[in-house]
């Protein structure tokens, strides 16, 4: 492990924490000023550093500051504790505005000073071990078994060159899985050509797939390569491949069926050696049924099938891929890489991430610029995460269901659409389901009072459904729910409700 640097002035400070740090044997390194430790730290690291926050012979009054955003620039993964009076709280503010792990207020304790600093120790160790960690994990992260069963299949497919369709909702890293397979074939030397053919309008496609020569429409001032030469003895990864134009499929079909394509505009057919690899979050054979895709391409494209699952379906890997995404974001942007509190991290495994991974790497970009702390916690989410329950991306709560004292209309929302209408089993379900990912939302968050706030949004709804319906007269609805006029009484005192009429 590498030593604790110690920065302050004061030689009397530096003494105590040296003996102190050596007593509990850690290694310890001290600093008189900040010019030295500046240049120290051109050339070496420390595991952690504590320094203090005002010292002569440094540019600016607060030379601990400088020290800090110097260390945060070269090693963003450094914990940093400053030292500080009582009474220099702005400096405290400044300290961890600028990414400081922790400040120790000066007169301080031993013990304390030494807690705090095996404290950083750990968290050093830790970061480093996930970062060398995520260093050497592969571009495709997985430990799901499903996700086991997709590398088995890029495996066994590595030294072939058969035709390949990657199915699986949007988001799920259908690309990868497709440089994936090239690189690990005998085309790795060769171009990887990708061309989703979702984003090309169609009177373009034609021309992005085979070429076109001079003169061959309005525009056409030379002749230009497709993708289809582009990818010569590589790889062509064409996405979306459900969306493709009829006409486009009966040119791809020849492709495939016997490896010639014509240059748009041109006359003289042009040998294709490209291995051909197709993606759909569509299911192709709907599409066959009703008509829009070729029944004869189909089965071309079909030789072997890679389905990738949903992000739901291999939940067990979203710390992995959050921690990865989150130090991704961070060596982007150059800051320190954010981490995701226990509570924080049993809550993302519950959400439904109905964009998939792609989704979940979004999410960790946005909270490497907005979250306002290291240690990510619940409440930084954005809103509509902290909403989200398992299974569904949008929760309607019971409060939610708007009730207006004024002839405003009512409106029941659940799963699939379904009112909570009293008629039968099915609504029954619905609304039961809706009770238990409400219940499963809230113990992930892991609070402890799930019964006492589930109850009181049951009755406050029960309550003003009923008032609603009596038109506020609170007798009339008390006789409705079958409870008494002192009852309906204290409990719309209780919950609030006291502005329904």
């Amino acid at each position: 492990m590498k030593p604790i640097w110690v920065v302050d002035d004061d030689q009397s400070i530096r003494w105590v924490l040296e003996k102190t740090l050596a007593r509990e044997s850690l290694a310890c390194r001290s600093f008189s000023n900040s010019a030295d430790v500046l240049a120290a730290m051109e050339t070496e690291s420390p595991q952690v550093l504590v320094s203090d926050i005002r010292m002569p012979g440094g540019a600016t009054p607060n030379a601990g500051l400088e020290i800090l955003q110097a260390a945060k620039v070269k090693y963003p993964g450094l914990p940093v504790i400053i030292m500080t009076a009582f009474s220099d709280l702005e400096s405290a503010v400044s300290a961890f505005q600028g990414g400081a792990f922790e400040y120790l207020p000066k007169p301080f304790d031993v013990d304390q000073a030494v807690e705090l600093i095996r404290r950083a120790v750990d968290e050093s160790l830790r970061e480093a071990a996930i970062e060398e960690k995520i260093e050497a994990t592969p571009e495709i992260l997985g430990q799901a078994p499903a996700m086991q069963d997709v590398f088995r299949a890029i495996g066994r497919l590595s030294q072939s060159n058969v035709t390949v369709l990657i199915t699986g909702e949007s988001g799920t890293g259908k690309e990868l899985v497709a440089r994936a397979l090239h690189r690990h074939s005998p085309r790795a030397n060769a171009p990887f050509i990708a061309l989703n053919t979702a984003a090309i309008p169609k009177e373009l496609l034609e021309s992005e797939l085979f070429g076109h020569e001079r003169g061959a429409f309005t525009g056409a001032q030379s002749m230009r390569r497709g993708r289809f030469e582009q990818a010569e003895n590589g790889t062509l990864f064409l996405d979306e491949i459900g969306d493709m134009p009829s006409e486009l499929q009966t040119r791809l079909l020849r492709v495939l069926s016997d490896g010639h394509f014509y240059r748009v505009g041109g006359h003289s057919p042009m040998k294709a050696n490209v291995r051909v690899i197709a993606a759909t979050h569509q299911n192709l054979e709907d599409l066959v049924r009703q008509g829009l895709f070729r029944e004869d391409l189909y089965p071309r494209l079909n030789v072997i099938r890679l389905r990738l699952p949903a992000l739901h379906e291999r939940a067990e890997d979203i710390p992995l891929l959050a921690r990865s995404f989150l130090h991704k974001s961070a060596r982007e942007l150059g800051v320190e890489s954010k981490r995701l509190s226990d509570a924080a991290m049993k809550l993302f495994v519950t959400l439904p991430f109905p964009g998939n991974v792609r989704q979940l790497e979004n999410l960790c970009h946005w909270l490497t610029v907005m979250a306002p702390a290291q240690v990510v916690e619940v409440k930084d989410l954005p809103p509509e995460m902290r909403g989200a329950a398992p299974e569904t991306a949008r929760v309607t709560s019971l409060s939610r269901t708007p009730v207006h004292g004024d002839g405003g209309s009512v409106r029941h929302e659940a799963v699939g659409g379904s009112g909570i209408d009293g008629g039968g089993a099915q609504s029954d379900d619905v609304w039961r389901s809706e009770l238990e990912r409400m219940a499963a939302h809230m113990l992930a968050l892991d609070r402890h009072d799930v019964m006492d706030a589930l109850t009181r949004q049951f009755e406050a709804t029960l309550i003003r459904m009923a008032l609603r319906h009596t038109g506020g007269r609170r007798i009339e609805a008390a006789q409705r729910l079958g409870i008494g006029r002192n009852t309906i009484t204290r409990k719309i005192q209780d919950l609030g409700l006291d502005e329904v009429r």
